[in-house]
């Protein structure tokens, strides 16, 4: 007898994003975490568009937004005289734009989620060693009062950092490699002339033309607010060696040397600054090393890893922790089936399939990005932002979606558009379409521009709810000007058909947008067969 579902190790933004997926599905789990209490570090601050679309699904977006502030663009400087200024504009379709949280409110706002549903982190507690079996995972943990815990569960996810435990005993290699630079980090109040919501990054370059001096700073919620990095004054510094190297050779993250003092970051200001700058208030300090490597596979039986004890890289487009919550994000619904025991025996398996790519992919971007700088991209600068807003990723050969069939919109493992304009016959207000996905797991929307086009979908929906165990909603799409004729599903008006237009449908077609987000299946026109199919690569 298992004494929880899921056993989640590590409690920072990807530790409590698998636990608040479970514990919002109704799985019981554990979430440990050897701090006393979250850290005052604002270590990773960039937020994603695409991780608030995942938190609008979560509930979670409304208290994130409240508490981040709107990042607007980048300006660039060279040697004090201005180089660029990208605007961070997305297609009026997407529904959020760029945001700047400290990880610390990240957390807050994750944790207060997770309490609401009866879930709280169990700190001073770490995870010392595990065994798994056919049944599933055994883990001894330590408390800081000195106690022996023997932790019984079904699953464990390791989401215990860049010194994975986890990681470790599963014996994943972590193949990569190391910058010898070391940066400064603080969070400081910047008395200067240039525009809020700006993240500024400032370059030197030696006579031989090449950058040899670097300083980026991002606004942070707060009055004049930013976290600054720096190349590491030399008394802080520790001459590119690790001063404390862990055991296996991973040297990344925050420091625990000597902490840059407010002159060390004064000092960098009145050399990099492209206005004059005075730097007070500051919050905390760090020397922050960077690392890039990657695991071998992202599970082993039943145990699982995500965020930095997967994937570490540059944070050069805020890159890490979004991927991580994304990690968690992709894991947690498909752990849910499998402990409610729906789950096809192979679903598992796509977690590796789905986002080891990914990982490898962002690794390889951030470190080209860390060494040649983001405008070296050979994209267009519109395709660049869509992708560092992670809203490209794309599960495309995914064992769990069905082929492309040609049909010139979003296909198969594509991300599902947003799209507004929607309008139920009993709401007073237009609606988006992620109206309907927010809290749902799978969702079945069969769209029709004529009533004729409505034939069996109702019987479609029954044997499709039936396929996925219940665990599924479905809605009859239809054009503005489509009488229902007696449907007995729900029915939604694409009223501005703008539905049609971002999923470029004519006819009929069936659109299954999973819980994550991504589509499952899509048939133009409806086919009950490519529906059921697609359901039954996810469903027992």
């Amino acid at each position: 007898m298992a004494d929880t579902h899921v056993l989640v190790a590590g409690a920072g933004p990807v530790g409590l994003t698998a636990a608040l997926e479970l514990a919002r599905r109704g799985v019981d789990c554990r979430l440990i975490d050897r701090l006393p209490k979250r850290l005052p570090h604002a270590k990773a601050v960039g937020v994603q568009p695409r991780t608030l679309e995942i938190w609008e699904r979560s509930g979670v977006v409304r208290a994130a937004l409240d508490a981040a502030v709107p990042l607007r663009g980048q300006l660039v400087y060279v040697d004090g005289a201005e180089q660029a200024r990208v605007e961070l504009a997305l297609p009026p379709q997407v529904p959020y734009g760029f945001a700047a949280l400290p990880q610390y409110e990240t957390e807050r706002v994750l944790e207060e989620r997770l309490a609401r549903h009866g879930t709280r982190i169990e700190r001073e507690t770490e995870l010392v060693s595990f065994a798994q079996d056919a049944d599933g995972v055994t883990s001894r943990l330590t408390t800081a009062a000195g106690a022996d815990l023997e932790v019984r569960s079904r699953f464990l996810v390791g989401c215990d950092g860049a010194h994975s435990v986890v990681r470790k005993q599963l014996g994943l290699s972590f193949e990569g490699g190391a910058f010898h630079e070391e940066y400064m980090l603080a969070d400081v109040e910047l008395d200067w002339d240039l525009p809020a919501g700006y993240t500024v990054r400032s370059m030197h370059r030696g006579a031989d033309g090449t950058v040899d001096a670097l300083l980026v700073c991002i606004p942070l919620p707060g009055r004049s607010r930013y976290r600054v990095s720096m190349p590491a004054a030399p008394e802080v510094s520790g001459g590119g060696q690790p001063r404390s190297a862990p055991a296996v050779g991973v040297s990344h993250g925050l420091d625990s040397g000597p902490l840059p003092r407010i002159e060390h970051i004064q000092e960098v200001l009145d050399r990099l600054s492209p206005r004059p700058a005075v730097a007070t208030a500051m919050r905390w300090s760090s020397v922050f090393r960077i690392s890039h490597r990657i695991v071998d596979r992202y599970a082993d039986g039943r145990v699982f890893v995500a965020g930095d004890a997967a994937h570490i890289h540059p944070p050069t487009g805020a890159q890490g922790m979004n991927t991580g919550i994304q990690d968690a994000h992709n894991l947690a619904w498909k752990l849910a089936l499998a402990v409610k025991g729906i789950a096809h025996p192979a679903l598992l398996d796509s977690y590796d399939a789905e986002r080891r790519p990914v990982g490898e992919e962002v690794v390889g971007r951030t470190v080209r990005h860390a060494a040649q700088g983001v405008q070296s991209d050979p994209d267009d600068l519109a395709t660049v932002l869509m992708r560092e807003a992670q809203l490209l990723i794309s599960y495309r050969g995914s064992p769990l979606v069905a082929a492309a069939a040609g049909h010139p919109g979003p296909a198969p493992g594509d991300r599902a558009p947003d799209c507004g304009g929607l309008r139920d016959p009993i709401a007073a207000h237009p609606l988006r379409l992620y109206d309907l996905l927010r809290d749902r797991d799978h969702v079945l929307l069969l769209y029709a521009d004529a009533a004729d086009r409505l034939t069996a979908f109702d019987e479609l929906a029954h044997a499709a709810r039936d396929a996925a165990r219940g665990e599924l909603i479905c809605y009859g799409l239809l054009a503005a000007d489509v009488e229902a004729s007696g449907l007995l599903l729900p029915v939604i008006h694409d009223d501005a058909a703008d539905f049609r237009r971002a999923y470029r449908t004519e006819g009929s077609a069936a659109v299954l947008i999973r819980p994550d987000g991504y589509i499952g299946v899509r048939t133009d026109p409806v086919g009950r067969t490519d529906v059921l199919c697609g359901l039954a690569r996810v469903f027992a």
